[in-house]
């Protein structure tokens, strides 16, 4: 059981900004939100909802394919930076060691460490992807085969699953895949614009990382870049400034309704510059971002509480931007009760200074102290 807590600052609420107080409850939820409609005063804390990131691999110098109590871990570093909600996402790797992997990840799911993130399930985002179109995955691709997908899933709840829809049998196994909840995401693909269009219909809900390890744009060609800024309505985005160029991210913003943003953070997420493992891996973390050995980029070193800084420096409204970090992200893996700060949901909250700097962080009520961050 939590402690209630009265919280005061300009709050994001779902009726907008507003001047006031929140009340989270004892048992985890908002009990109330009480204020009238901000002013154009000065700002001393701005209270928005938690960061929800649906593609985390690691962080604080921990790889999630570690295994054991590796995720506790990653979700520990990244509650930190105001993440509250989180996807474990995989690596491709030979099957026994993603078994493995989920065998430790379902208890981590089923109940939350205090002081860590919530997860809200896995997404696996390999090993079904295209061995053309890798980047920075390891080299152990197959195709996707539904028992095999049912197994893995008793051993954890599967809520994101990145697949190459050209690779055969693929598309025809999109709709089983949906039909039983989970969300199939397009991604590390080497398939054409029509490839795209077949998967959304099929039932694909997403892409992963959005021009990342896809099939680019041509005004000829419109491959699987293509198919996402004309047909998606969501679709992950790594905004790190590294991955995609600002003008690709304004690209997609006005394309794309309901774009939302990821981390793909790694182990080096947190760390310092060095070595670090990505799945079987090795990674050099240098100058911002992380690499192999070829210099291919190998995920990032990024924090929600910095995308959302990004973002505003893209020139993103505040409110905006934390709904492509919070609301979008919840909503589109279908929790209507995180994400947002209405009376109810779960005390997912942040609290921030006027310079977006976070303060403060409430885990379903608990209250984690970032300012030393």
């Amino acid at each position: 059981m939590t402690t209630q807590h009265v919280l005061q600052g300009r709050i994001l609420s779902g009726n907008g900004w507003l001047d006031g107080t929140i009340t989270l409850g004892a048992d985890g939820r908002i009990a109330a939100i009480d204020g009238r409609l901000a002013s154009g005063r000065a700002v001393e804390r701005y209270i928005l909802p938690g960061f929800i990131d649906l593609h985390v691999h690691g962080g604080g110098g921990v790889d999630i394919m570690e295994g054991g109590r590796a995720a506790e871990a990653v979700a520990r570093l990244h509650a930190r930076h105001g993440t509250t909600a989180m996807l474990a996402t995989t690596m491709t790797a030979p099957m026994d060691e993603i078994e493995n992997v989920l065998a430790a990840l379902g208890p981590c799911c089923r109940q939350r460490t205090p002081g860590t993130a919530r997860l809200l399930g896995v997404h696996l985002e390999g090993p079904y992807i295209n061995p053309g179109k890798l980047g920075a995955q390891p080299d152990d691709a197959c195709r996707a085969v539904l028992s095999q997908i049912d197994k893995l899933g008793q051993l954890a709840p599967i809520a994101l699953l990145t697949l190459a829809p050209e690779i055969p049998g693929h598309m025809e196994i999109i709709r089983a895949l949906s039909d039983a909840g989970i969300r199939v995401q397009i991604g590390h693909t080497l398939g054409s614009y029509e490839d795209g269009v077949q998967a959304l219909q099929q039932g694909a809900a997403g892409f992963t990382h959005l021009f990342n390890a896809m099939s680019g744009l041509h005004h000829r060609e419109p491959g699987m870049v293509g198919a996402a800024l004309a047909h998606a309505e969501y679709a992950e985005l790594i905004p790190d400034l590294l991955h995609v160029h600002p003008g690709a991210i304004r690209t997609a913003l006005r394309a794309i309704p309901r774009l939302y943003c990821v981390t793909d953070s790694t182990a080096a997420a947190g760390m310092p510059d060095g070595e670090y493992k990505l799945g079987s891996h090795a990674v050099t973390k240098c100058m911002g971002g992380v690499r192999l050995a070829d210099g291919t980029l190998a995920g990032s070193t990024l924090t929600m509480d910095q995308a959302l800084r990004n973002l505003l420096a893209i020139g993103l409204p505040l409110a905006e931007a934390s709904h492509r970090l919070s609301l979008y992200p919840a909503d589109y893996l279908g929790h209507a009760d995180r994400g947002r700060l209405e009376t109810g949901a779960w005390a997912d909250v942040l609290v921030l200074d006027d310079a977006l700097n976070l303060l403060d962080v409430y885990l379903e009520g608990e209250h984690l102290v970032v300012s030393d961050v």
